[in-house]
């Protein structure tokens, strides 16, 4: 019988905005990802629209090797596999191509972060920040439930989660490690 799993991606960049979040709430992780796949090859989550511009904010695929990360000589970061049933993973992945194929309705919830850091409510429909986004993917297909408004949910609360954390320390690390695990397959079934 095959396994289903879904892998939360925890990270601190060196971005303006990660060190004020830092700085603020003394998080150990401030951005979060999801991914569908233990490689990381396709994780989603809302952050910059451009790699230089944090102003300008959307739902977007991101990269280990690309984006803002690739400012990073290092990524501190956390890799949490979550069992889940095949009903629940494909929810995730319906979700997710839902969110893929109407990207341009969805914004980055800039007044929810400013809101957050002040630990008051606020929502919207159409923007989320990236622990508001994973927590909403989680919470719809039934596998956590924080009961708290959706904006205040901060990627060091998705640690909680009844998972297991698979990885901890330079994801840049983890990345490379699973990418020559990949190629190394690979080659030995040729």
């Amino acid at each position: 019988m095959k396994s289903y799993y879904i892998y939360i991606v925890l990270t601190r960049t060196n971005t303006a905005i990660s060190k004020i979040i830092h700085s603020i709430k003394k998080d150990q992780y401030t951005h979060a990802s999801i991914s569908l796949d233990k490689e990381l090859n396709h994780m989603y989550s809302f952050g910059r629209r451009w790699t230089y511009n944090p102003f300008v904010g959307r739902f977007r695929k991101e990269n280990i090797y690309g984006g803002v990360y690739k400012l990073c000589n290092t990524l501190p970061g956390a890799v949490i596999e979550l069992p889940v049933s095949k009903q629940q993973y494909e929810k995730a992945q319906e979700l997710i191509e839902h969110f893929n194929a109407n990207s341009h309705l969805y914004k980055y919830n800039y007044r929810g972060l400013v809101d957050s850091l002040m630990n008051r409510e606020y929502y919207s429909s159409d923007r989320f920040l990236c622990s508001e986004f994973v927590y909403y993917i989680i919470k719809e297909c039934g596998i956590a439930e924080f009961n708290i408004p959706r904006n205040l949910v901060r990627p060091q609360n998705l640690l909680s989660i009844d998972g297991n954390v698979i990885y901890e320390g330079d994801l840049k690390v983890f990345k490379q490690q699973v990418d020559l695990k990949f190629a190394n397959f690979h080659l030995s079934s040729i």
